[in-house]
């Protein structure tokens, strides 16, 4: 049966008008990359790549809003709008590279009138394709069906099918049949690729569990054999790449390929540790730490907000310095005071891998008060007001979601916690204060750090339901305090 086409983005529009251009000037042009990947695999790309045999001073010349930001490397991006949204289009040109000695960058590069040479120094097989679209074609298969309309392709429509697309594309490396096979391969020689840019192991790891694809032999023995070189790369990239990991809806999948081929062990010891850290069988069923986290992570969805799918890795992170055995009959293993240790644990991975203080504080908070909902039916109405107030209360109860279907299937806290948080009106959890400091002063009391006191002591009153007017608020104080 027939694949559906995908609908067309004003990334695609500007991506064709930049080939129609450069064609019409009588360059080799092509869609690469990551794009024709998705296009093949009938996925929506989120850009578009385009791979030229014009110079960048020849691109910069052509298009009249341009930015050569990566011109030194044969990249220029060409800056365009269609249907009213802003596009930037990568425009790279055919090129060979010289030596990597940071192990990110090229030295030299040289340019190259060969789309075949160009596609060799590229990471991976399914990321080394060209489409060659018919723009002059009124057939199917990125040809033009209704060339009506204005220019940019408003009025167009094009075939994206994939099996009318295979016909197109220019395969220099066996990109197709790793697609077909389902296989992550490097091009060339794996142990090049990586060390012209190590990232490329994080990106192996990343691209296979998101396509749900194997990792050849030969790249997955390059990635284990050179892992411990991932320390060059900047923090910032790595922690990008596993954010990426964590958020795509396969994290498990990529955290059990990152132990596999010993880049867990470089980028984040402290999660490699929670292996083999035996939990109480009576509450934890499942088994050990790290099959309980990623039995968490097989829970996050695709779009999931980056602070609740670290906080879900990273949540139990104390418990393997924080051990404690059985000590007899009627004991159990015990993990006392594991959100305190996991918390400094956390402050450091935060650190290191130079998070946002906004992001690493909301971590943190998931991580703080992730046992707490155990208690929620005890708590007095205004503990579970503040407990509500926390910033991003549904984060801490996917948390809580995750964690209670990773173990024991209890969800009756949840569910209490859950209700009671949708059923509370806002202005009941953050009613507006009965009085304030300038109150206090009107009523005889003299400005200082008594007043803190007596706020919180109104607040709680108010949140307990105990007083709902400033008359009784002001008597409250005149009760407790003196003048």
């Amino acid at each position: 049966m027939e694949e559906a086409m995908l609908p067309h983005t004003p990334q695609f529009a500007a991506a064709i008008a930049i080939l129609r251009k450069l064609r019409d000037e009588g360059h080799q042009t092509y869609l690469a990359g990551g794009c024709v990947r998705d296009l093949l695999l009938n996925r929506q790309p989120k850009d578009y790549d385009v791979a030229t045999s014009a110079t960048p001073d020849i691109v910069l010349d052509l298009f009249p809003r341009t930015f050569a930001v990566g011109a030194h490397f044969g990249v220029v991006l060409v800056s365009a709008e269609f249907d009213g949204q802003p596009t930037l289009t990568e425009v790279a040109t055919f090129r060979s590279d010289g030596v990597y000695s940071d192990g990110r960058h090229p030295d030299a590069v040289r340019y190259s009138l060969s789309a075949e040479e160009d596609v060799q120094r590229r990471d991976f097989t399914i990321n080394g394709l060209l489409l060659n679209p018919d723009l002059n074609s009124d057939s199917p298969g990125l040809g033009m069906n209704s060339s009506a309309g204005a220019p940019g392709l408003a009025s167009e429509t094009w075939d994206t099918n994939p099996s009318a697309l295979r016909r197109l594309v220019l395969d220099h490396v066996g990109g197709l049949a790793d697609l077909d096979a389902g296989i992550l391969r490097a091009i060339g020689q794996p142990e090049n690729r990586f060390e012209e840019d190590r990232l490329r192991m994080l990106r192996a790891v990343r691209f296979a569990a998101r396509f749900g694809f194997q990792i050849a032999p030969a790249t997955h023995s390059a990635i284990r054999s050179l892992a411990h070189k991932i320390e060059s790369v900047s923090r910032e990239r790595v922690r990008d790449e596993l954010t990426r990991m964590l958020t795509e809806g396969h994290a498990r999948k990529a955290f059990e390929l990152l132990d596999q081929t010993n880049l867990l062990a470089q980028v984040l010891p402290e999660v490699s540790r929670l292996k083999g850290v035996e939990q109480p069988p009576q509450y934890h069923p499942e088994g050990d730490v790290w099959t309980h986290t990623l039995m968490l992570l097989t829970q996050l969805e695709p779009g999931s907000p980056m602070t609740l799918a670290w906080g879900a890795l990273l949540h139990d992170i104390g418990k393997p310095a924080t051990f404690q055995p059985s000590s007899g009959p009627g004991d159990r293993i015990r993990f006392n005071g594991h959100v305190e240790v996991g918390m400094a644990i956390t402050a450091e991975i935060c650190r290191r891998l130079r998070f946002s203080n906004d992001e690493a504080t909301q971590i943190l908070a998931l991580i703080e008060n992730h046992m707490r909902f155990a208690d929620t039916p005890r708590m007095k109405a205004a503990t579970l007001k503040r407990f509500f107030r926390l910033d991003r209360f549904p984060e801490h109860l996917a948390l809580h979601r995750m964690d209670c279907q990773a173990s024991s299937g209890n969800l009756d806290h949840y569910n209490y916690a859950r209700e009671r948080y949708e059923s509370m009106p806002p202005e009941e959890v953050r009613p507006t204060p009965l009085l304030t400091g300038r109150e206090l002063i009107a009523a005889g009391y003299h400005p200082g750090a008594a007043f803190k006191i007596m706020l919180q002591a109104v607040e709680e009153a108010q949140l307990e339901g105990l007083i709902h007017t400033q008359e009784e608020a002001l008597a409250l104080i005149r009760s407790r305090f003196k003048v």
